[in-house]
């Protein structure tokens, strides 16, 4: 199984969840913090990445539930 990165995006009716390199969003949502956790659900399920973008489009944050390449210290 390969794992999918999901993506909090804006959506014209509210916020959506997509898989990377998808077109079709996997699910919407009125808010951002449903999508976000719709999202959060997602990546923990594909041990993958999840990255919440702002209405302007950029990444405002990011989170991993899998294998981290780069785990913090300490």
């Amino acid at each position: 199984m390969t794992k999918k990165n999901q993506h909090v995006v804006p959506h014209p009716d509210g916020w959506a969840v997509k898989s990377e390199g998808s077109q079709k969003a996997a699910s919407v949502h009125q808010t951002q913090r449903e999508a976000i956790e719709a999202g959060r659900q997602s990546a923990i399920n594909n041990r993958s990445e999840l990255f919440i973008h702002g209405r302007n489009g950029q990444i405002r944050e990011r989170n991993t539930y899998g294998d981290d390449p780069f785990p913090p210290k300490g």
